[in-house]
């Protein structure tokens, strides 16, 4: 039995997520495991960890939904990603496009120009 087993409540000891609890929640190999909780879910070196004396009950692999639960339960904040908004279009590309459509106009103009001109000599 290794003392990073899944549902071992952990603190971040290096990296942006330092001071925040976490709980492993996979096993990679003997130098890495997957973090979940109060840090984003990822896989980390054991050697930025501090365990606890706390454990869980967990299943392997388990989703952010059950690691949710577990940490309500314990009274402890969970990381919440919030989704993006989609960037507005650049203008620049939009400016680009109605000039193009402005010279297209402008060529149709000439051509049809140019064809009543020789309609006209014939």
């Amino acid at each position: 039995m290794n003392i990073f087993d899944v549902g071992r409540v952990c603190v971040k000891i290096a990296g942006r997520d330092a001071g925040r609890k976490c709980v492993v929640v996979e096993r990679v190999d003997s130098h890495f495991v997957v973090v979940d909780g109060n840090v984003r879910r990822k896989k980390v070196n054991v050697k930025h960890l501090e365990p606890l004396e706390t454990t869980v009950e967990l299943k392997g692999k388990a989703g952010h939904a059950d690691v949710k639960a577990v940490f309500t339960k314990l009274g402890l904040p969970v990381w919440e990603t919030k989704a993006k908004k989609a960037a507005p279009r650049p203008l620049h590309l939009k400016k680009k496009r109605e000039a193009t459509a402005v010279t297209e106009k402008k060529s149709v103009k000439k051509k049809a120009v140019k064809a009543a001109e020789e309609t006209l000599k014939e």
